[in-house]
């Protein structure tokens, strides 16, 4: 029970967070109206980290940029059923640029110790599992990990399976915390 009223503080915490760090108006000239009840088509992704910094340079060093972070105060993130009374500090890190690109969200809280999650295999609990990203060459992602001193979980890269897309192949591996990940792409 405690880990659905978690998740469920999470997905507040990037709705939240995402708007919570959004500038306040945008020129008449540049709003869009949205094509169904959604404001945007991408979500973000808000990830409670056990080491912010050694979580910044996984994330960076995988492809993401990192943007302007953010602070959302005590009294709010607790009103608002974010936290027990403490502050959030966020550092956002992009995949692509503008709006439309993909965020996740870093914070590491202050004076709390947080859970590891059972990252075993996407079936060892319910909740989020994992993050897909699609690369535009396997090859070159390997090389980033390589260098990021990242390894594979299983064979690397491997190409999908009979029925999926061909040429297309997939590596799995984990974040400092143990966050599933997977690159999607070809080789080239």
């Amino acid at each position: 029970m405690k880990l659905r009223v978690l998740l469920g503080l999470l997905v507040v915490g990037v709705v939240v967070a995402g708007w919570w760090g959004r500038p306040a108006a945008v020129p008449a000239q540049d709003k869009k109206e949205p094509a169904g009840p959604f404001a945007k088509e991408t979500i973000d992704l808000g990830i409670c980290v056990t080491d912010i910094d050694k979580s910044a340079a996984f994330y960076k060093a995988i492809g993401f940029t990192e943007l302007p972070g953010f602070g959302v105060p005590a009294d709010f993130a607790t009103e608002v059923g974010l936290t027990d009374k403490k502050p959030l500090a966020i550092r956002v890190f992009a995949l692509g640029k503008g709006d439309a690109a993909t965020k996740i969200k870093l914070m590491q809280v202050e004076g709390a110790t947080p859970k590891l999650s059972e990252n075993a295999t996407i079936h060892s609990q319910t909740g989020f599992r994992y993050l897909t990203v699609y690369v535009a060459d396997m090859n070159a992602a390997m090389t980033a990990l390589e260098k990021a001193g990242v390894k594979p979980l299983g064979k690397a890269p491997h190409a999908l399976p009979k029925g999926f897309p061909e040429g297309v192949f997939l590596t799995v591996f984990k974040d400092p915390d143990g966050n599933l990940i997977e690159f999607v792409g070809p080789k080239k």
